[in-house]
């Protein structure tokens, strides 16, 4: 498998590494490009691949493209390798936002899968869900399944819309929480615990309760009521959650990413 990666930024690089260490392809299957020559250079050093300040020339050498830019910088991007690319070759994207109708007719190319990875795929803990365009062939199916594999869990779908939403759960999703064991840290240091403390117990508590959670086969109500022992702290405090809509502000904010996900694709 031969790979050409548009972008050398932190998702790209995930990428890149992850199937180095997965033996999915060796450093001289390997081309990337981008516009920050010292990220090239750095590249080239830590990974021994094959650099190029032409995206067209790091796109002529491999068999699956990888898209890896911000939806800002896609137009640009388009634009120099539109038309160039031959038909067997598969484009795969992980701007946010952007749908396949977009990249076909901005590459004016047909085989264009559509992917939105998240950030614990730089541990291989990631989640990406994708879906591919109506001319991509079973072996190109497979060939997109294994890259995305080997950054964590990958789902494909039928129905690109389901992207957006994954977009405002799982490729957001981090962020919530971040925020969550953020405060969490914050609340307990304010109630007298040391930061180092608050931080491990937070940190393992988070841990924990999603491996307890992925092992079970109850739902997530049912394990919630596990831990809540009538009148007890747990239940004082959830009831502080439930007085200010904890379910519906999560209900919002993943609404709110959802519509903006839907907007950067226009």
């Amino acid at each position: 498998m031969k790979l050409a990666f548009i972008g050398g930024g932190n998702m790209g690089t995930t990428i890149m590494a992850a199937v180095l260490d997965k033996g999915l392809c060796k450093p001289w299957d390997i081309a990337v490009s981008d516009k920050n020559q010292t990220r090239l250079e750095q590249l080239k050093k830590d990974f021994c691949v094959y650099t190029a300040e032409r995206n067209a020339d790091a796109a002529a050498r491999a068999d699956t493209i990888i898209l890896a830019v911000k939806p800002q910088n896609l137009d640009a991007v388009m634009s120099g390798l539109k038309g160039k690319l031959n038909p067997e070759q598969l484009v795969l994207s992980i701007i946010a936002g952007k749908p396949i109708a977009t990249l076909k007719q901005g590459l004016k190319h047909e085989a264009v899968v559509r992917a939105m990875p998240n950030t614990p795929a730089q541990i291989g803990e990631g989640m990406t869900v994708w879906t591919a365009g109506d001319c991509i062939s079973e072996n190109q199916r497979k060939d997109a399944a294994a890259i995305l594999g080997v950054m964590g869990e990958e789902i494909y779908v039928a129905d690109e819309t389901v992207i957006d939403m994954a977009t405002a759960v799982s490729g957001s999703g981090p962020a919530y929480v971040f925020l969550f064991m953020e405060s969490l840290i914050k609340a307990a240091v304010d109630i007298g615990l040391p930061e180092t403390t608050a931080r491990k117990l937070v940190l393992q508590t988070v841990s924990g309760a999603a491996e307890y959670a992925r092992q079970s086969d109850k739902e997530m109500s049912q394990l919630r009521q596990m831990v809540t022992s009538p009148s007890g702290t747990t239940a004082e405090a959830l009831k502080v959650f439930e007085q200010a809509d904890f379910t519906g502000l999560v209900g919002r904010a993943v609404a709110a990413a959802y519509r903006r996900a839907k907007e950067l694709g226009g």
